[in-house]
């Protein structure tokens, strides 16, 4: 899978959000980690367990978005990467922080009345069985 350039992924990104809009379920997931790939990386050494000692420097930030959607029966997954060098790093996030807060504000929260009345009712029946006896 090719990574996308910072620009293409946050356009992608925000149609992502755009498009679970106005869905009753699904899940868009988000995961960052260290791009190791491809790149010499030695051993795991005392550098890795204390950062103060550690002088190759950071190394890139693979970031990547889906929606999760994995089932054979499904053919519209869509997966995002992009991969962030660490001079970067600031300004990615920022942006990512942007995209992520508007797409964020415009899903529609889960409707969770349907448990909260089930315990509701469970705690109900616990109270009346202490009060007869």
């Amino acid at each position: 899978m090719d990574h996308l350039t910072h620009d293409e992924f946050f356009i992608k990104l925000a149609e992502l959000f755009s498009s679970r809009k106005n869905k009753d379920h699904g899940k868009i997931c988000l995961t960052q980690k260290r791009f190791s790939y491809g790149q010499d990386i030695p051993e795991p050494s005392a550098a890795d367990h204390f950062p103060d000692l550690n002088v190759d420097g950071p190394l890139p930030v693979l970031v990547r978005a889906s929606n999760g959607k994995s089932k054979p029966r499904r053919a519209d997954k869509v997966k995002l990467s992009t991969v962030v060098e660490p001079s970067d790093l600031d300004a990615f996030y920022g942006r990512y922080a942007e995209v992520c807060k508007s797409g964020m504000l415009a899903l529609k929260p889960r409707d969770r009345t349907k448990r909260k009345a089930k315990a509701k009712k469970k705690k109900g029946g616990a109270q009346q069985a202490a009060v007869a006896s």
